[in-house]
């Protein structure tokens, strides 16, 4: 059962459920269910409930059938790759802009994410989903410092559709090893305003990312299927 909240706040967190046991996998690819099963399941109404899994599915990760309810769409990699794309020229496109910013804005940008990537290596953080929020938060503030507010926004759609398979990129310790390395070395090209080869860094860092979350997500999903099935 879900806790207690106010009603104008129940769709959302009906949608953070719903999305966290996507994220999971507890939710898997081609499972079907009805919105009377949700609703049973949540505790919530039928009204909140529709309404959560209507911005599942703008978000691309439900499909509705008149006649066999809601179904969890196929993880499709080759859109995947698309939007990785879109991510990596977004990004690449944002640092470029970065050259028409004074010292003071710059340092403005570097600061919080030097506090947190450029710190000794007892200090890192090994729990993934905290390394998650943090690498999100690093893309993010490298676009927001492009001062375009379009290429935010896009990123920012981009990035929640990415999220699904992203976050599993750092359940294996040498990935978060790597994102520190590769993080570390971007703010030291920036900091010495070398755009064009953080454009660079970025599309390699990116590249490999897409190539590791691809495999930890069908070895996610094989599992997640065996631990059904057996």
């Amino acid at each position: 059962m879900l806790l207690a909240t106010r009603p104008h706040n129940l769709a959302d967190t009906v949608y953070d459920q719903l999305k966290s046991e996507l994220f999971e996998f507890h939710l898997l690819p081609g499972d079907r269910f009805t919105e009377a099963e949700i609703a049973s399941r949540t505790g919530a109404s039928r009204t909140p409930v529709r309404e959560a899994l209507f911005r599942l599915e703008r978000e691309g990760f439900l499909r509705v059938s008149s006649r066999s309810g809601w179904e969890v769409l196929p993880l499709d990699f080759k859109q995947l790759a698309a939007l990785y794309e879109v991510r990596m020229l977004l990004e690449q496109a944002s640092v470029r802009r970065m050259k028409t910013l004074t010292p003071q804005e710059l340092n403005a940008t570097l600061v919080p994410l030097e506090a947190i990537w450029q710190v000794h290596l007892s200090a890192r953080s090994i729990d993934a989903t905290e390394v998650s929020i943090w690498d999100e938060a690093f893309h993010c503030s490298l676009v927001t410092a492009s001062k375009n507010t379009e290429f935010v926004r896009i990123h920012q759609e981009v990035t929640e559709r990415l999220r699904i398979v992203r976050r599993l990129d750092f359940t294996q310790s040498s990935r978060i090893t790597a994102t520190y390395k590769d993080h570390c070395a971007i703010l030291v090209s920036l900091r010495q305003r070398e755009f064009e080869t953080v454009a660079e860094q970025l599309a390699t860092h990116i590249e490999a990312s897409q190539a590791q979350t691809q495999q930890i997500t069908l070895l996610r999903l094989q599992n997640a299927r065996t631990g059904i099935e057996s």
